[in-house]
């Protein structure tokens, strides 16, 4: 119990790639600095939410295993929601 209480979790947001990827889409925009972490974050904040509706697609079709047809069905979900 020891051992896992002193894992750090040492990976870092990807800034570089981030950076290299939003300026190869869309070059003609100036960014403040921090952009790439909030982009980061709103991927994790996205990717934790498809998690959570995912496991909830199964828990109600009373399966113990995630399948891919609950992923497709928590993704429409969670792009609807996610439009605003």
């Amino acid at each position: 119990m020891a051992a896992a209480a002193a894992r750090v979790l040492k990976r870092k947001a990807p800034r570089g790639f981030l950076k290299r990827l939003i300026k190869r889409q869309k070059p003609q925009l100036h960014f403040r600095s921090g952009l790439d972490l909030l982009v980061h974050l709103n991927c994790l904040l996205f990717l934790h939410r498809l998690a959570e509706e995912t496991r909830m697609q199964a828990f109600q079709n009373k399966s113990k295993i995630i399948k891919e047809k609950h992923i497709c069905s928590a993704a429409k979900v969670i792009l609807k929601k996610s439009r605003g």
